[in-house]
């Protein structure tokens, strides 16, 4: 018998007309898995240039604005979104075989929005905000430890303000991809590609 006539299709995928509302509900599903960080995603940047790059940070919110994460306004990823706001996520669930991926637009979130969530951060997660320049060329570790331990004694009150280099970018989206892994990698995959009017379009993609 020929293995494939015994694969049962996957059913297709019971999405929410709002994507975020879908991305949402996803995000939840992975969180029970049990995931250490279900909220983790890929973050693809490019320079003016067009030279891309990526790495892994955390979704820190996401609504109807968009998706939310918070970096060092100098890394290598912040420069490259204030030269060329265009950016990409991909999560990844492998438990549920499950991804999402996104393409937009990025900005900065207000600065009383930054110093919201810094404050919520555990003071070794603020002192290393203060204490590392991120992406710069470090001469060895015993520089990031000096820094480290003289920012501990000069904020031992526990209060450390946000650094201006530091803060919250958006994600405002304009596709989103939610993906199902099927068998036979007959893959379902519906993609929301927004609107002029700010609506949302969905269509079914090929595997």
């Amino acid at each position: 018998m020929n293995p494939s006539a015994e694969r049962q299709p996957g059913a297709a995928l019971p999405l929410d007309p709002d994507p975020v509302r879908q991305f949402s509900a996803w995000l939840e599903e992975a969180r029970a898995t049990g995931l250490v960080e279900p909220n983790a995603m890929t973050l693809a940047t490019a320079s003016r240039d067009g030279v891309p790059s990526a790495r892994m940070v955390l979704l820190k919110g996401v609504d109807a604005q968009g998706f939310t994460f918070f970096t060092n306004y100098q890394s290598r990823k912040g420069r490259e979104l204030d030269e060329n706001p265009a950016a990409a996520l991909v999560f990844w669930w492998e438990t549920l075989q499950r991804q999402v991926n996104v393409t937009g637009t990025v900005r900065r979130v207000p600065d009383t929005e930054s110093d919201a969530y810094f404050a919520t951060r555990p003071f070794g997660s603020r002192i290393g905000a203060l204490a590392s320049r991120q992406s710069s060329v470090l001469p060895d570790r015993a520089e990031l430890d000096r820094r480290v331990a003289e920012l501990i004694q000069r904020h031992r009150d526990g209060i450390v303000p946000r650094p201006a280099w530091w803060g919250g970018y958006r994600l405002a989206p304009g596709t989103i991809e939610f993906w199902q892994g099927q068998a036979d990698r007959l893959h379902d995959r519906q993609l929301y590609t927004r609107q002029a009017d700010g609506t949302w379009r969905v269509e079914r993609l090929s595997p």
